[in-house]
């Protein structure tokens, strides 16, 4: 077992290569649903690394270090440690993989509207560097309908967030709210 008690697999290995994904997002904020693919991805690779994307065409509510934090913070507060590294980037992702020397990445996918802009979004990135892969997960049932946007409304009009985030990302949500 892994030092975050998720079973590592012991396929990880390709010939004497370190299998490492990225896991590219904004986290406005993390959610249930992204801790859930984190959860699932430690327990297959190597080495994990979360990267918060610093600009994005999506209306964020908190900056960029606020995001790596509470990434830190929930992955703390859901003991999931170990091989999992987060960071932030800007630009293109496929520049940021080549930089890193990352050749895989994963995503979420929860329904059609999240595969029609992911199938998009590989299809470019298959153009501008064939070499990069990406790996698509379904978060767990009871995750499938979460998304920041979701979470960011609730917590807006002061709705219960106990299983939606961890309580650091609750009560910055709460802050941000109080003050708007």
């Amino acid at each position: 077992m892994a030092a975050s008690g998720v079973r590592r697999h012991t396929h990880t290995h390709i010939g004497s290569r370190e299998v490492k994904v990225v896991y590219p997002g904004t986290f406005d904020p993390v959610t249930a649903g992204h801790l859930d693919i984190i959860r699932r991805a430690a327990g297959i690779f190597e080495k994990l690394e979360i990267a918060v994307v610093n600009r994005s065409s999506k209306s964020l509510i908190f900056d960029t270090e606020t995001r790596v934090e509470l990434v830190r913070q929930s992955l703390a507060e859901e003991g999931i440690q170990g091989v999992v590294n987060v960071c932030s980037f800007d630009g293109l992702l496929i520049d940021y993989m080549h930089e890193k020397g990352y050749l895989l990445f994963i995503r979420g996918l929860r329904a059609n509207s999240d595969f029609e802009y992911e199938f998009q979004m590989q299809l470019m990135n298959r153009r501008l560097a064939p070499e990069i892969t990406g790996i698509y997960m379904m978060p767990s049932e009871h995750n499938m309908y979460l998304s920041s946007t979701v979470v960011k409304e609730v917590a807006e009009f002061r709705g219960s967030l106990d299983t939606l985030v961890t309580p650091s990302v609750e009560k910055a949500l709460k802050d941000y709210y109080r003050r708007k």
